[in-house]
């Protein structure tokens, strides 16, 4: 099945007088949607009872929660300080999904440091390795971590990288961000097979199963030498990419993602505008 929803509430939610996460899942039910991203971007992390109420209405109302780590985190960092970090906020973050009856967990791998981008990427393994071998001790299989494809050159996060990530342990699954994508290749994600290709090339080196069931976020994002600069909403008629290709590329290869709308204040009616055109095309 593939699920919409939004990265948080959006305007409309507190325009129409909703002031809580936890009415979220009934809200957006009514509109047609059934995914929400909870964020714990800015390190704030859910209380155990909001957690548990929030389970509970995304069970009653058929959403699928997921969440998104904190910025913070950077697995190219090497300090004994960065890593304990890394690990806290990460840990915290899967716990807080499993909590809220989610498995999907979005990270920001990390940023280069003006490092060599082949050397940044060998810190980020040795230390993104010692991670997982805490997050098993921990128990936390199943509950899934999706590296997240970057807009901005300087972050390591192109498809490529995201996808050598995803094969280093089975709960590794991607979280590609077409905004994000199509900010490094400059606007090149234009057609339907711009879009396949890339589901195709994560089929060939991760496997159908990770592809079937993987993240992504999508919205429209303004670009430029350096990469992304800001989030933009489907109105906007400058930038890219454009919703159809991308679901009709979904559509045409029977995959089964969670697609998350990361439009600018316009996250729901976003979402519920992909949901209706996939609908169409069945």
């Amino acid at each position: 099945m593939v699920r919409f929803g939004p990265s948080g509430n959006g305007d409309l939610f507190y325009e129409q007088g909703f002031k809580d996460s936890e009415q979220a899942p009934k809200w957006l039910q009514s509109l047609g949607l059934s995914a929400y991203e909870y964020s714990f971007t800015l390190g704030r992390f859910i209380t155990p009872q909001k957690a548990e109420k929030m389970r509970l209405e995304a069970q009653k109302h058929n959403i699928k929660i997921s969440v998104h780590a904190p910025y913070y985190i950077n697995f190219c960092n090497l300090s004994e300080q960065s890593q304990e970090n890394n690990v806290k906020y990460v840990l915290n973050s899967l716990r807080g999904v499993r909590a809220m009856g989610g498995d999907s967990c979005v990270v920001h791998v990390g940023s280069t440091m003006k490092l060599p981008r082949e050397e940044a990427f060998t810190n980020l393994e040795k230390s993104f390795k010692d991670f997982l071998e805490v997050y098993h001790d921990q128990k936390l299989d199943g509950t899934h971590i999706n590296p997240e494809t970057m807009g901005k050159f300087s972050n390591i996060g192109t498809v490529d990288e995201i996808l050598e990530i995803c094969n280093w342990d089975k709960n590794i699954v991607p979280c590609f961000d077409f905004g994000h994508i199509n900010c490094l290749t400059k606007g090149a994600l234009k057609t339907k097979e711009d879009f396949v290709k890339i589901f195709e090339k994560g089929i060939d080196k991760i496997g159908f199963d990770k592809i079937n069931n993987c993240h992504i976020h999508f919205s429209k994002i303004k670009y430029g030498e350096k990469g992304e600069i800001a989030h933009l909403t489907f109105e906007d008629d400058v930038f890219g990419p454009n919703y159809e290709p991308f679901l009709e590329s979904i559509f045409d290869l029977k995959l089964n993602p969670t697609i998350i709308s990361e439009s600018k204040g316009t996250q729901p009616q976003d979402a519920k505008t992909m949901a209706d055109y996939f609908k169409s095309l069945k």
